[in-house]
C-alpha cells in the first residue's frame, strides 16, 4: 500500500459514516495508475539515472526511488516537475494505457555498434532492447571476429544474469578460472557478477544471442 503525502481518514471513520469514501479504495485507485512504473519507464527510455532526474527536478534520488517502487505517492506539483523534464503533459500519468502485446524491430532499423577493447579485438553488437518496455531484460546480437588470442571481449560485471545462445561459429568463454568451448547451438547461463571474457575460436566469426537480465 502506498504512503500518501496527505492525511487520510481512518477506516473507522468510513465505517461510521457510509457516505465517506473508503480510504482503501482511494489507495487502490492510485495504485492502479502505476505512476511509479510510468516514471521509471520514461527515465529508462532516456537512459537517465535517478541522480540525474533528481538534479533536473529538484527532488532527491531517494524520494524518486521510493516513488518508482510505489512506497510514496507524489503531489501534483512533483508530478508536474517530472513531466516537464520529459516534455510531457501532466495527464500522461493518468491516461489509460493500452497493454503492449506485440512489438517488431526490423533488421534495417538495427544499428551495429563496433567496440574495441584491444588494438586488434573487435566485437560488433546490435541491441534489441528497444523491444522491451521496462528494459528489465536486454537482448542483443553479438558478432565476434576471428583475430586469434588477442580478440577478447570483457562484458560488464553487474548484479544479474547473462544468457548466451551461439547462433554460428565457435565461441570460448573464460569464467571462474575455466575455459568453456561453445559450438553452434550451445546455450549457457552465467551469473553476471562473475568476471568473464569472450572470444571467437576458429577461423570464422562467431555470432551469439546474448540476453542480460537486470534486477527490477
Amino acid at each position: 500500500m502506498a504512503i500518501t503525502e496527505e492525511k487520510t481518514l481512518s477506516p473507522a471513520v468510513s465505517e461510521l459514516d457510509p457516505t465517506v469514501v473508503d480510504p482503501a479504495r482511494v489507495e487502490q485507485q492510485i495504485d492502479d495508475k502505476l505512476i511509479g512504473e510510468r516514471i521509471r519507464a520514461m527515465r529508462l527510455r532516456r537512459s537517465m539515472g535517478l541522480v540525474e532526474l533528481g538534479r533536473l527536478t529538484g527532488l532527491s534520488a531517494s524520494f524518486l526511488s521510493q516513488l518508482e517502487t510505489g512506497r510514496v505517492v507524489p503531489t501534483i506539483r512533483n508530478l508536474a516537475r517530472i513531466a516537464m523534464v520529459f516534455e510531457k503533459d501532466l495527464s500522461c500519468f493518468f491516461q489509460q494505457e493500452r497493454k503492449v502485446t506485440f512489438r517488431r524491430l526490423s533488421k534495417s532499423d538495427r544499428i551495429p555498434i563496433t567496440r574495441k577493447q584491444k588494438q586488434s579485438a573487435k566485437f560488433v553488437s546490435e541491441s534489441l532492447g528497444s523491444l522491451i518496455p521496462d528494459r528489465h531484460i536486454v537482448p542483443c546480437l553479438a558478432e565476434f571476429q576471428p583475430n586469434g588470442e588477442d580478440c577478447e571481449f570483457t562484458p560488464v560485471i553487474f548484479a544479474g544474469t547473462e544468457f548466451v545462445y551461439v547462433l554460428d561459429g565457435q565461441l570460448e568463454i573464460a569464467a571462474s578460472n575455466q575455459v568453456h568451448h561453445l559450438e553452434t547451438g550451445d546455450v549457457v547461463w552465467i551469473d553476471a557478477s562473475t568476471p568473464r571474457q569472450y572470444h571467437c575460436h576458429g577461423n570464422d566469426p562467431a555470432r551469439a544471442l546474448i540476453v542480460t537480465e537486470h534486477p527490477k
